[in-house]
């Protein structure tokens, strides 16, 4: 059986405010083949979320010109829990794409990573509760009325749910609306959902979009016929990782989930990965579809 991708882009990406390196920033880990066809990998630390974006969209457009097809795995979640596009008003009969579109007018990221996720949480708090609620999680002195260091109630019948359904099937997952803080990923949401929007923009035909462009189902060599970039949602750390000497955990968690990819891919089993389990309720389906997403291997 034939691969399904011939490259495998891994990226654990960051919201911090300042440039850069080392541990705890942008990692972007690249397995393809070298000039004598052998699976290589290469590791890649940008100190900005614009020189990472830059790198990405080059990478891409390389494997793209050899006819190469890519799995673009990003470490930051693509939807927000169901119902954030209708609390927000958005037009549109895509949610996912609404709040894409959303974040996109409201995020400011400037090349020195100076950004206002912040600002962003807080003004969507006010447009749906008029208070700190659903995000939370910012330095106390950065704190707004609107956005608060500490999660200020629990999440009621009547409010957006607090996880997605992927989280929930999670042992201690933090939720998307935390911003702040360790384990939190909903500012990383905030700033990279942006970037990625960027490169399907530049990419309209040829990069899609798991499950919100292709079902959440099995994928064949025909369902991506053309398409030359799948973009999913990865959590590194659900790989067991060994760091090389000298390699940093970030490092090795981006080479051990490509290495896992393409060792599935080898085998025949990746394509199923993107199907949901046999049993899965089917509001959980169409929710996933719709507006918030799944981490691939989940």
């Amino acid at each position: 059986m034939a691969r399904l991708f011939n490259a495998y882009v891994i990226v654990d990406w960051s919201a911090a405010s300042k440039a850069a390196k080392g541990a705890d920033s942008i990692w972007i880990g690249v397995l393809k083949r070298d000039v004598r066809f052998r699976m290589a990998f290469e590791a890649h630390n940008p100190p900005t979320r614009a020189e990472g974006e830059k790198l990405l969209a080059s990478v891409l457009d390389d494997r793209a010109k050899r006819s190469e097809r890519t799995l673009l795995g990003v470490g930051f979640p693509l939807g927000f829990p169901r119902g954030l596009a209708a609390g927000l008003k958005l037009p549109g009969d895509e949610p996912w794409r609404a709040v894409w579109n959303q974040l996109d007018r409201m995020v400011k990221d400037k090349a020195d990573n100076t950004n206002n996720r912040f600002g962003v949480g807080s003004e969507i708090n006010r447009r749906l509760t008029g208070g700190p609620f659903p995000f939370w999680g910012v330095p106390p002195k950065d704190a707004l009325t609107t956005l608060q260091p500490k999660r200020g109630r629990s999440h009621g019948p009547e409010d957006l749910p607090e996880f997605r359904h992927v989280e929930l099937s999670l042992k201690g997952a933090s939720p998307v609306w935390k911003l702040y803080y360790q384990g939190s990923l909903g500012g990383q949401a905030i700033l990279g959902i942006p970037m990625l929007r960027r490169l399907k923009i530049a990419r309209p035909e040829t990069l899609k979009v798991w499950p919100f462009e292709t079902g959440w189902k099995a994928l064949t060599e025909a369902d991506l016929a053309g398409v030359d970039v799948l973009a999913a949602e990865v959590d590194p750390s659900l790989v067991k990782a060994a760091p090389l000497p000298g390699e940093l955990k970030n490092t090795a968690q981006v080479r051990a989930t490509a290495e896992n990819f393409a060792r599935l891919d080898e085998a025949g089993r990746l394509g199923a990965l993107f199907g949901h389990a046999r049993d899965a309720a089917a509001d959980m389906v169409v929710d996933a579809e719709r507006e918030e997403g799944w981490i691939l291997g989940v």
